[in-house]
């Protein structure tokens, strides 16, 4: 069974997928594992603040493993401000319920690190869609927290930084990619040259140890 940490669609019968949703959180009553969060992209300044009701009611249930992706990106058009009071309010939330954090974060990483440590954050945290450089990786491993790789590990450079990382802190994703989880496994599995069935025993033992779940 692959382990999908962060997917925008149901799981495939192979693999086990928590589905990320940044609206219609309702869509937690049903069958399977999520996490849901007010994504940067989409945050509104009349409605964010009821949405973020209903992430405090949805949050609670039990097939609700993370908060998120939530996070902060430069790129997109919301309001920085904004998107960081959300943010904030998102990781407050995580540390009352003991919930993980997926993380998105576009060229704010500064930023998303400073209100970790000012808000003094208590639980396992996930940067989502790892694409940086070595040194990044390695300054957040060094913090306690994880990467999750997707369909950048398609691409050399960044196969440079995964081989460089220990095992135990890194998941794998297909995100909103074309591409499949098997597919995905199948090349972090010949970057860190060990065997598919090794990797996936690894991130089973890594998704027990950050969701407190076994798949």
């Amino acid at each position: 069974m692959f382990i999908n940490i962060h997917s925008h669609a149901p799981a495939h019968s192979s693999e086990w997928v928590i589905r990320s949703l940044y609206q219609d959180f309702e869509k937690t009553a049903l069958p399977g594992s999520y996490s849901i969060g007010l994504h940067p992209w989409y945050i509104q300044a009349s409605t964010w603040q009821q949405a973020f009701l209903e992430i405090q009611q949805y949050s609670r249930l039990q097939q609700v493993l993370a908060i998120g992706e939530c996070g902060l990106d430069k790129v997109c058009k919301i309001n920085f401000d904004l998107q960081e009071e959300v943010f904030v309010s998102q990781l407050l939330w995580a540390n009352e319920i003991n919930k993980p954090l997926v993380i998105h974060c576009v060229r704010a990483f500064e930023e998303v690190l400073y209100s970790l440590k000012k808000q003094q954050n208590k639980v396992p945290v996930i940067f989502h869609g790892f694409n940086k450089n070595r040194i990044l990786a390695e300054k957040l491993i060094e913090q306690g927290y994880w990467l999750s790789f997707g369909k950048a590990l398609l691409h050399t450079n960044i196969q440079e930084v995964f081989a460089a990382l220990p095992l135990d802190k890194i998941f794998l994703e297909t995100d909103d990619a074309t591409v499949d989880i098997e597919s995905i496994y199948q090349s972090a599995a010949a970057i860190k040259n060990i065997s598919t069935e090794q990797l996936i025993l690894q991130i089973k033992k890594n998704t027990v140890t950050v969701f407190n779940t076994v798949t």
